[in-house]
């Protein structure tokens, strides 16, 4: 990494800390810059093939993803995230370098999850490019994704795999916001009553009554009729898994911005109320996995739990009536996440942002790890920060 390259981070690291200052500084916001510049650049060094998608160390190896998989457009996207603080050209050359491969999955109707990979890579590449061929690849790609969705139900289906019938989990509020930029990119007003009234079906049955989240919602194919209301990553069917509790809070706000129609707003603010009650018992605000896991608080937490609530609170800081409140409980977020317990310093595998999250507890996978959407929901809401 020349000196050029250098100075270019020390610049965008003493912006953020300035930013960050005026609003009851978040202390190591220039460590995080910093860490995510020099890891991934020696993650592209020791594995140069733009087509293995950095996502995580499982049972202590290095685990890197092709592009079919549902985290692969999370590196380029930190990558583009980079580029969009520092206005660097490296970081823009490696973003597009490391996107290309993705372009591929336009045509993929096995996922519900292109949001996840294309429109937070190559909707970012377009965002700050302007690049028609990416536009054209997400309008593929958004079709592919409306392709999933079912009147019967009135929901994306997730996943094609058994035992389930029609499940819809919660993670896919988070592929919404890309069918409203389809519908905003051309002019078909399909893809927005589709992103609607998957949101209405999902508010109807995903919550309980202490505004706590079911993972997953299986529906009868034939007739629409919702069969039952389980768990796949959290501790049981009747407790709150933490990510799925932040994807709720995250999805929802968007479904506001997106529509103004009060009630997603009001289910936000909820599923919202109900999280930081739980982390405001924590000493870091960090939460644990899964909220009703048994032996709390010797259990692992999640890092990218908090990282998601967190951008997304600085988001719905816009529109509730309580100005700063949101905001406040972001940085009470951003400051552990960044502070030296959870930014990654391991010597091995030098190649992540963040440490301590939780990928799938219940079948001991990625826990108390890197995982690589935690860096990039983390960057978002420092990026999101900055523009306060």
């Amino acid at each position: 990494m020349n000196m050029k390259f250098i100075n270019s981070i020390a610049l965008l690291a003493g912006f953020l800390v300035m930013s960050c200052s005026s609003q009851r500084n978040i202390p190591s916001g220039e460590d995080a810059v910093k860490l995510a510049a020099r890891n991934y650049q020696a993650y592209m060094r020791d594995y140069p093939d733009p087509t293995k998608y950095l996502r995580s160390i499982d049972n202590g190896k290095l685990k890197a993803t092709s592009s079919s998989d549902w985290t692969s457009g999370f590196f380029p996207g930190n990558l583009w995230y980079l580029y969009r603080l520092t206005r660097d050209e490296r970081w823009k050359d490696a973003a597009s370098k490391w996107t290309a491969g993705i372009e591929k999955e336009k045509d993929n109707k096995g996922t519900h999850d292109l949001g996840f990979m294309m429109f937070n890579s190559i909707g970012l590449e377009y965002e700050l490019t302007q690049n028609l061929r990416q536009k054209e690849a997400l309008i593929k790609g958004a079709k592919s994704l409306a392709s999933r969705f079912d009147p019967k139900v009135g929901a994306i289906k997730s996943w094609d795999s058994k035992p389930w019938n029609y499940p819809v989990i919660i993670d896919n509020m988070m592929n919404l916001e890309y069918l409203f930029w389809a519908t905003k990119a051309t002019g078909d007003s399909s893809y927005y009553k589709i992103a609607v009234q998957h949101a209405d079906t999902d508010m109807k049955y995903r919550f309980r009554a202490d505004n706590t989240t079911y993972h997953v919602l299986d529906f009868d194919a034939q007739t629409g009729k919702l069969l039952a209301k389980k768990t796949h990553q959290g501790y049981a069917d009747g407790s709150c898994w933490a990510r799925g509790q932040a994807w709720a809070i995250y999805g929802y706000t968007v479904m506001y911005r997106e529509t103004r129609q009060k009630k997603y707003l009001d289910q936000a603010v909820l599923a919202s109320s109900y999280f930081l009650s739980q982390t405001d018992k924590i000493a870091d605000h960090i939460p644990y996995w899964d909220f009703n896991a048994p032996g709390i608080p010797d259990v692992p937490r999640d890092a990218s739990a908090a990282a998601i609530a967190a951008s997304a609170f600085i988001e719905m800081n816009k529109y509730t009536g309580e100005k700063g409140y949101y905001l406040s409980k972001a940085k009470e977020l951003l400051r552990s996440l960044t502070s030296q317990k959870y930014l990654y310093h391991r010597s091995e595998y030098p190649y992540f942002l963040l440490d301590h999250s939780t990928g799938h507890h219940p079948k001991n996978s990625e826990i108390d790890v890197p995982i690589i959407y935690a860096d990039y929901y983390l960057l978002e809401a420092l990026w999101r920060l900055k523009q306060k």
